[in-house]
């Protein structure tokens, strides 16, 4: 799935001019004239419809997505990096100036709402479009107003549903709008999904016009996702939240669960399967360009790396068609000795507990598995020939960093680690990450450093290359951010079999998919052989942490770990867990790999909603503030 191209960028870039501001919540249009000339032709029509794109959020971006930082992911250095999304993540939020806020101010989805809102109340007007075509315009902004309900609820919760633009005339009353309980929200937003289902094309055909609009894959792999999200604890009788009552005497989250929900999020998963498959979308596999040599190993690894950083690559089922990066950011100040590059800051960093996490290469949890020296991890270790494809030969490093599975090695760069790509394609020549102090990729300045020894190279593509020592010589490959690839609808699909039937083979079946496709064992392999508890996977207790630890590892830094450990309520103790690194300051492997704690966080239960901003919950007496601000 392609991105919207140059020709729809500039139209979002005029047709975004058209908005302008309005009552609280966004749902008195106070523009009429305009939306008037707006609605008057196709052509202004569909710069509207342009603009109810424009509002999309940006996807894993490090400044602006609060799940980009905020999962417990990635930490990076204090002070010298003060933006929002970091703030966020320490701990810093707060309901006076809210960090990232969606819910009011110039970034409110609430003004995409208003904008769908109008455009739904006026593209009848259009009289220069035929009937398919405008069926599938409403189709489209029907998804786009269900999307943006469905990133306001998972922050906030409770929501207000802004169904319908009220008339010019409406009074402040009528502006001063409830919160709606939580099951009406998900409601709401599947009924609008339901209803732009039926008139969204199955693929794009002419994409050099039309790639990265909404298609039926999209609708139908979103709706799964909101049902998951629906049926999952924190949304389904959390009686945590059972004092929510708002001043009418409604409560505003449910308090009895209803395991049925887990069927309606099971069936929507796998029809979103089948229509994927139907339209070609499948697990990317990597296939070497010319000249470009690699092992089985590095196969793997790409096959995971490329998921994400290959441009519209076959998995993606719906990339950000808003935002395109290349996470320079991201990556390390060197990998070449003799090339030190001042575009990049690589000081976006995961910590050891999130590195921890990735299995062994036998498919299983560090601690679980009975061959994996688990008590000596932090000892340090030189490495063989038969490391080579992983670890560069005779270097000396931590024992955490040997016998790691393929996604570890895809996904996290080390110091003696080895990585594929950035100008040498050939899995016998390939860089070597050097960490230390005074090594090639370790702290050259002191605002530009990983600070545990870790990087995520995951979400750098391999194409991109240092080619001089000066600020232009980051060569680099942009890609649109996936919001949604066929691992993450597999996976959800296998946790919802599970929740709702229990372990099974066809639960089973697609957690293995996406494992094996990166060579990892099967689960009943994995567990039967190595395990020290062999029977876990056929308990649905077991099965549930294996597939949360499972969605961890195959969507690490892709902005969905934030949102996964909240409903499932793990959220406290995750992100409470101290950011350790290790001693990146030192120059001998004996000083060098010594714990050495980051940060200490401090994730309180009120973190778990988003604060609605005091001078809002001022103008509107009926907004009831969430639990802790």
């Amino acid at each position: 799935m392609k991105i919207l191209n140059n020709k729809i960028y500039a139209l979002i870039t005029s047709a975004v001019l058209m908005a302008g501001c309005s009552n609280y919540l966004d749902i008195v249009p106070d523009n009429v004239a305009t939306i008037e000339s707006a609605f008057s032709l196709r052509s202004t029509a569909e710069r509207y419809l342009f603009t109810c794109y424009s509002w999309l959020p940006s996807h894993m971006n490090l400044t602006s997505d609060p799940a980009m930082m905020g999962g417990g992911e990635l930490t990076s250095l204090y002070p010298q990096n003060t933006i929002s999304g970091f703030r966020y993540a320490r701990g810093e939020q707060n309901a006076t100036s809210p960090l990232l806020n969606f819910w009011s101010g110039s970034g409110s989805l609430y003004r995409g709402i208003r904008d769908c809102n109008i455009f739904l109340d006026n593209i009848h007007k259009v009289h220069d479009i035929n009937s398919q075509e405008r069926e599938r315009w409403v189709a489209e902004v029907k998804f786009l107003k269900a999307y943006y309900h469905f990133y306001l609820l998972r922050l906030y919760g409770p929501i207000p549903l802004i169904k319908e633009s009220l008339p010019i005339s409406a009074g402040i009353l009528d502006v001063r709008v409830f919160r709606d309980p939580i099951d009406d929200c998900f409601d709401y937003v599947v009924q609008l999904l339901d209803e732009a289902i039926m008139d969204l094309p199955e693929m794009i055909i002419d994409e050099n016009f039309e790639a990265g609009r909404i298609t039926k894959p999209i609708a139908m792999a979103i709706k799964a996702k909101v049902l998951v999200t629906s049926a999952s604890p924190f949304f389904n009788g959390n009686l945590d939240y059972q004092d929510m009552i708002d001043k009418r005497g409604i409560a505003l989250f449910n308090t009895e669960y209803n395991h049925e929900k887990w069927k309606y999020a099971m069936d929507a998963c796998k029809e979103a399967i089948d229509i994927c498959h139907k339209n070609g979308i499948q697990l990317y596999e990597f296939e070497p360009k010319a000249g470009e040599e690699v092992s089985e190993s590095i196969r793997y690894q790409m096959n995971v790396r490329n998921s994400v950083c290959e441009r519209w690559n076959v998995e993606s089922i719906w990339s950000d068609p808003n935002n395109e990066v290349n996470q320079a950011g991201l990556t390390p100040r060197s990998w070449n000795p003799d090339l030190l590059n001042t575009n990049t800051t690589g000081r976006y960093a995961p910590g050891i507990a999130f590195v921890e996490l990735f299995y062994t290469q036998n498919g299983l949890p560090i601690k679980e598995d009975k061959t994996w020296d688990y008590d000596s991890r932090y000892e340090i270790k030189a490495a063989s020939s038969e490391d080579r494809y992983h670890i560069e030969p005779a270097y000396k490093t931590a024992k955490l960093n040997f016998n790691r599975e393929n996604r570890f090695y895809a996904s996290i760069g080390f110091d003696g680690g080895k990585w594929y790509g950035q100008g040498k394609f050939k899995d016998s020549d390939m860089w070597t990450i050097k960490g230390k102090l005074g090594q090639h990729t370790g702290i050259s300045i002191q605002t530009n450093y990983s600070p545990t020894g870790y990087w995520p190279k995951k979400l750098i593509n391999y194409r991109n290359v240092f080619t001089s020592t000066t600020a232009a010589s980051h060569s680099v490959v942009w890609y649109p951010v996936p919001v949604m690839r066929l691992a993450d609808l597999y996976l959800l699909y296998a946790e919802s079999v599970n929740e709702y039937l229990g372990p099974n083979d066809e639960g089973y079946n697609y957690i293995n998919k996406v494992r094996m496709r990166s060579g990892v064992p099967s689960v009943q392999d994995a567990w039967s052989q190595f395990a020290k508890t062999p029977s876990k996977y056929t308990e649905k207790e077991g099965l549930r942490a294996i597939i949360q630890q499972e969605r961890q590892i195959e969507l690490a830094f892709e902005a969905q770990r934030f949102y996964d450990i909240r409903r499932w309520k793990i959220a406290l103790d995750i992100l409470n867990e101290p950011i350790m690194g290790w001693s990146v300051n030192q120059v001998a492997e004996t000083d060098y790999y010594r714990l050495n704690t980051v940060f200490e966080p401090h994730f309180e239960k009120k973190h778990l909603l988003e604060p609605i901003q005091f001078s809002d919950v001022l103008v509107n007496n009926n907004l009831l503030q969430n639990l802790g601000w």
